[in-house]
């Protein structure tokens, strides 16, 4: 999987379920692995507000993924769009 730019709830959700796709697995299977319910895991993917950052890390986690701080790059947020 190569790197996402994600500046909003929604581009998360997308790449995480982009690459939990990639990975062969359905919301159930990352919520057994992070004890969190399947409809936790939608709403995440879906980016409704109100996720906690410790369920965010715990599927980042269960998904083998990290959080990287840098920099905004100078895209265009449509143009951030246009990858999801």
């Amino acid at each position: 999987m190569t790197e996402q730019i994600a500046r909003t709830p929604k581009q998360i959700g997308a790449a995480l379920r982009r690459h939990r796709r990639a990975l062969g697995m359905n919301q159930k299977d990352v919520g057994k692995k992070t004890q969190l319910r399947q409809a936790t895991i939608s709403g995440l993917e879906a980016g409704e507000a109100g996720t906690q950052l410790r369920t965010l890390f715990g599927v980042l986690t269960a998904l083998n993924l990290e959080l990287v701080i840098r920099p905004r790059t100078q895209a265009s947020t449509d143009k951030i769009e246009e990858m999801f």
